[in-house]
């Protein structure tokens, strides 16, 4: 019964939400002290991401990969047709 006590007194989270102070973490504590020197400049709610790169049609490696397959099988019915039994 002692056992359950100390476990229940160790992990009584409703007793640690109702605390009046709460440390901030070490992360926290970092960036405030970090802005504190030098802030940060303020930025949209949804930064736009900038221009990117421009993409290669789909249609363009499709060719190039079922292309490649093609002549794959090719070579190897040629291989095969050429080989003896």
């Amino acid at each position: 019964m002692a056992e359950q006590d100390d476990f229940q007194r160790e992990f009584d989270l409703t007793w640690a939400d109702k605390a009046e102070h709460k440390e901030p973490s070490a992360r926290a504590r970092m960036l405030a002290a970090r802005w504190k020197e030098n802030p940060p400049e303020r930025q949209p709610f949804r930064a736009d991401p900038g221009p990117s790169a421009p993409r290669r049609s789909s249609w363009k490696s499709t060719a190039i990969v079922l292309g490649s397959v093609a002549v794959i099988i090719v070579l190897l019915g040629y291989a095969s047709y050429r080989q003896p039994y």
